[in-house]
């Protein structure tokens, strides 16, 4: 089944307001996450029959289109690029060959990513102009759209962002950054035919001009790239067929990256490069490039590899750099590793057999068997002998036609092939021996494993289409397959082995001239061989790591979007806060901090034990003193104790005149944060239990200062993390947590190290060589200064600087506390050496530093504040934001950026910079800690009950949500329907994340295994 692809920019007309920018967070869906299941792999044409670097360098008759692109705005004609190809179409008669080759691109290659047939001289008329005809036709809807809408003011695409903003929350036009005028019309993503059930394309589409973009990359790095890669394909295309992105937008990200760009940069200050992709998107196109270089990388050293043991043919070494998969790499190299046995294919060529099967597939009625024979040579003795031999080298050769693969994948593409599991053995033999022991002296273990076998009960006999399996079923799969208690194996139908041989006998791989009997016998037998011995096992091969990896990529997917909206909570500011690491024999650590997370004390009291009452009045004693209303409670071991403990003192009125409420936070990684280098130099004379209750707390003042001192792998948000590849989920985690912190911002004077390392364009050794300057020199007067730091160089400061805050109130405050005077002129010297850098930067503040605005971009926001007759003075004011909106009203946005020579993304973003408030956050349009004064517990749950509770945690099966009874319900994915989401939520990856608030109905309660099952009723706005 297939979905209309989406058209990112279609070009509709919405009220500014509705729009956002990276920091607005507009909930729309990466590419990422665009694909639920997965497909099948596109077939592959086979390439020309000497295959060498002409194709990559015959692309470029593409670039005469490269004029074209500026002179009209729209651009639907871009993807008739392919035609100057089209003299490079094989022969006529093999166009019928591939029919099944759908348009919808299979998955195939990297990361099981889906993609189109593209190799070499096979990319036939029919997928051509299949995919002409779909842009032209996205291309006249985009061009109806318009048509239908008024007059725009504004012609901006929508960015596309993964944070998630509710609609309520667009309409404030103070609610996000990327809404600080209102009457600002702008292009909106059109809304998608949503089907729930089915996976939608990761096309990004544009119904605009490449607006000057380039359609190449420049000479120089087009030339360095392909020395580099030393390739027989164009990385640029593989990389836009792989990802489904444009060309153009793949030119511009390729080369942002070669520039060394972070993602966070990219998608904030170079979005009309990018097409306005979001961060996910772009980060999605880096992975699937670092594949491309990886495998170019492989195939070099494959290549070295074989010429230092005399085995590399100039046949082999085309064939080993035309592979655009990892998968196709190890095929063509398996049979030539050191160690491998020696193939039969290659001990039949080494007898001397390969002229034999030449012949018998261009002259067989020349070809005698006979005259082969050797006798008293093994595998030559006799007939029989000589005509197997020829049958392993025919089988050989068809294994590894790129022409056969493709025919054969596009006949498993039209079958029903399955995956199917089934309790092994192994596991069978263990669980009856277990049953037989059940009274030996260690049962123990028995019922541990007997536990784990019936963990997988679900797949003890399980058959799926390979087309509809879900991602948590194949992890789970894999996992019982590595424990043993599963086998796993992939059905396909006879019937494509039928078609095959008969395709292959009759057309591929048919005699040229007349053969006889026994000689069309030996074609059949290694034809059938071959599919046996050969393909069936590369096909399995190759749909067992096309699921698992389309899986680990949906499960790393599912860790991004829990992990960004866990560190997005809402901070609780300007009240004092109580942190508790409950606990029973050891008691409960208190941490009493500040509004500004100072430690102002810590205790342990026994609430769980005798003598409760001088407990209950020293926690009432510690909470006048310091003047404490809020409790963050963890939610570890005693955590519903403790929380009846406090809920009851509240009951009673204990804590008068103070209205004291609690709320419970998720402790995950406290433990292991108390114990970790960075806790001991933050609170070096603090007992380790005691930094645990103080991280509780601190995660509730600000949860994405606190967060990021933790592991993500160690937060407790998604599911099979040991499931997935360790550094990809890594790097997709840190890139998060980077994304998270630039788009929020830190105030450079207040902030801690650890915070200032996931800053885009900083590192572990300048987030330590800024908090020394600041040490040493005060505060920083301005983003000029940073340029004074030691290891910070163009790059770097480029990079960082638009995401670094300079806050004249906390400018004031750090002056206050004990420091040398800031010897600006001075420092250089010492630090970098470089006088020059040292007389060049001002040493009094500028307004813009508190600002997202770019230091690129000051002097047009210098220019704009002249044109509207504003200062920097008024930066966030009413007065300014009313000056800016007359002045929008009046001329476009388009309109004042030209005459501003700029682009309009530079424009807004400099709009929004002067509007929004001072210290905008945001944070503030996210969810935040629930706070309450009373529990129920899970013996008061009654089915049909509607309570309210916040998503806890979010899975590939459901969302388990808090509901205050001290165990999580689980809203599985089936009641997870559209009509119950908000428009904006209405795509399955992204329909509910953690800290969301929603309202369920109780379906079921099991208070023996601790179980409720939820139906979701609706998202609370």
């Amino acid at each position: 089944m297939k979905r209309r692809p989406r058209t990112t920019a279609v070009c509709k007309e919405v009220e500014h307001k509705d729009v956002d920018t990276d920091l607005s967070f507009s909930q729309t869906q990466s590419s990422d996450e665009d694909s639920d299941e997965w497909k099948p792999p596109a077939p592959k044409a086979k390439p020309p029959s000497k295959t060498t670097r002409v194709p990559a360098a015959a692309k470029k008759p593409a670039k005469p289109k490269e004029p074209k692109a500026p002179k009209e705005p729209k651009a639907p004609k871009v993807p008739k690029e392919p035609k100057p190809r089209a003299p490079r179409k094989p022969a006529v008669e093999r166009k019928p060959r591939a029919p099944g080759v759908p348009k919808d691109p299979g998955a195939s290659g990297m990361a099981g990513r889906k993609r189109k047939k593209t190799d070499g001289g096979e990319k036939g008329k029919k997928d051509d102009k299949a995919g002409e005809d779909e842009e032209e036709r996205e291309t006249e809807r985009a061009e109806e759209q318009r048509a239908g809408e008024g007059e725009p003011r504004v012609r901006m695409k929508e960015e596309r962002i993964s944070f998630i903003v509710s609609d309520a929350h667009q309409a404030d036009p103070w609610a996000d950054e990327g809404s600080s005028v209102s009457g600002l019309g702008v292009k909106k993503e059109e809304m998608e035919d949503f089907t729930f059930d089915e996976p939608c394309l990761k096309k990004q589409k544009t119904c605009g001009a490449l607006l000057g973009k380039p359609a190449v990359l420049p000479s120089s790095e087009a030339q360095a790239l392909r020395n580099e890669l030393n390739m027989n394909w164009d990385v640029i295309e593989l990389l836009s067929t792989l990802t489904c992105v444009e060309h153009w937008v793949c030119v511009n990200i390729v080369q942002l990256l070669r520039e060394e760009n972070t993602v966070p940069f990219m998608v904030r200050y170079r979005k009309e490069m990018i097409n306005h992709m979001d961060a996910d998107a772009v980060r999605d196109v880096q992975l699937v490039y670092e594949e491309i270089r990886g495998l170019a990388k492989k195939t070099q050293s494959v290549i070295q590899t074989l010429k230092k043991d005399g085995a590399l043919t100039a046949e082999l070494e085309q064939n080993l750099r035309s592979c655009r998969s990892a998968d196709e790499l190890d095929h063509v190299y398996s049979p030539y590793k050191k160690g491998s046995k020696l193939t039969k294919a290659r001990r039949a060529k080494a007898l001397g057999l390969e002229g034999a099967a030449a012949a018998l597939m261009d002259a067989p009625h020349a070809l005698d068997l006979r005259a082969w024979v050797k006798h008293g040579t093994e595998g030559l003795s006799s007939v029989e002998e000589v005509a197997t031999g020829v049958e392993h080298i025919l089988a050989d050769m068809i294994a590894k036609d790129p022409e056969t693969l493709t025919y054969v994948r596009t006949l498993c593409e039209n079958s029903y092939v399955t995956i199917q599991s089934s309790v092994s053995k192994t596991a069978l033999k263990e669980n009856k021996q277990e049953k037989l022991e059940q009274g030996s002296t260690r049962p123990g273990g028995h019922q541990n494993k007997t536990k784990d076998i019936d963990k997988f009960h679900l797949y003890f006999d399980f058959t799926c289409n390979v087309q509809r399996i879900q991602s948590h079923q194949t992890l789970a799969i894999n996992r019982g397959e590595s424990l043993k208690i599963l086998t796993v194996k992939v059905n396909i139908p006879d019937r494509v082995k039928s078609d095959f041989t008969r395709w292959c006998i009759n057309n591929r791989w048919r005699p040229k001239t007349f053969a006889r009997e026994e000689l069309n016998q030996i074609i059949k037998n290694a034809v059938e061989d071959s599919y046996k011995r050969l393909i069936l096992p590369l096909l399995t091969r190759s749909y067992r790591t096309k699921l698992t990896s389309a899986a680990e990529k949906e499960s790393i997917a599912m860790f991004v979007r829990s992990l960004r909206q866990r560190l997005l909570v809402r901070p609780v500011r300007g009240c004092v806060i109580m942190g508790v690491d409950p606990g029973f024999r050891h008691g409960c650590k208190l941490a009493i901090l500040s509004p500004t997370s100072q430690i102002l004390h810590t205790d342990v009291v026994y609430l769980h034990n005798s003598g409760l009452q001088n407990e209950a009045d020293k926690l009432r004693h510690l909470m006048i003193k310091y003047s404490c209303n809020r409790v963050a409670i963890g939610n570890g071991t005693a955590c519903r104790e403790t929380e009846s403990f406090f809920a009851d003192l509240i009951t009673r009125g204990h804590f008068q005149p103070l209205d004291v409420s609690y709320c419970i936070t998720n402790e995950a990684g406290a433990s292991i944060y108390s114990v970790s280098p960075e806790a001991v130099k933050e609170m070096p004379d603090l007992d380790p239990n005691l930094r645990s209750a103080v991280s509780i707390g601190r995660r509730v003042q600000d949860p994405l200062a606190e967060l990021v001192k933790i592991d993500p792998k160690h937060i407790g948000i998604g599911t099979y993390q040991h499931d997935v590849s360790a550094g990809a989920l890594k790097a997709a985690l840190d890139g998060v947590v980077q994304e998270c912190v630039s788009f929020v911002g830190v105030d450079i004077n207040i902030c801690s190290e650890t915070l200032m390392r996931h800053l885009a364009g900083l590192n572990a050794g300048r987030a330590r060589s800024i908090a020394e300057w600041r040490e040493q020199n005060g505060p920083f007067i301005n983003r000029e200064q940073l340029k004074l730091i030691k290891g910070m160089g163009p790059k770097s400061y480029q990079q960082c600087a638009g995401f670094i805050r300079i806050n004249p109130q906390n400018i004031h405050s750090a002056k206050s506390s004990p420091r040398p005077a800031p010897a600006v002129p001075e420092k250089p010297a010492a630090k970098k050496g470089k006088g020059k850098a040292s007389n060049s930067v001002p040493a009094s503040p500028n307004p813009l530093d508190q600002t997202c605005i770019h230091p690129e971009s000051y002097h047009v926001a210098q220019r704009f504040l002249t044109m509207i007759g504003g200062s920097v003075d008024q930066i966030g004011s009413e007065s300014l934001r009313q000056c800016v909106e007359s002045k929008v009203r009046a001329s476009s946005v388009e309109e004042l950026a030209r005459s501003l020579d700029t682009s309009p993304e530079t424009l807004k973003l400099i709009i929004d910079g002067l509007t929004q408030p001072p210290g905008f956050d945001i944070r503030q349009n996210f969810e935040q800690a629930d706070f309450k004064r009373g529990i129920v517990s899970m013996s008061d749950l009654r089915v049909g009950a509607v309570l309210t509770g916040r998503v806890d945690n979010t899975t590939l099966f459901g969302a388990f949500v808090d509901i205050g009874v001290g165990r999580s319900g689980l809203i599985h994915k089936s009641k997870i329907t559209p009509d119950k989401l908000p428009a904006s939520q209405r795509r399955r990856s992204l329909a509910l994340g953690p800290g969301e608030r929603v309202e369920v109905r109780v379906l079921n309660v099991d208070t023996q295994r601790g179980r409720i099952g939820l139906d979701l009723i609706r998202v609370l706005q």
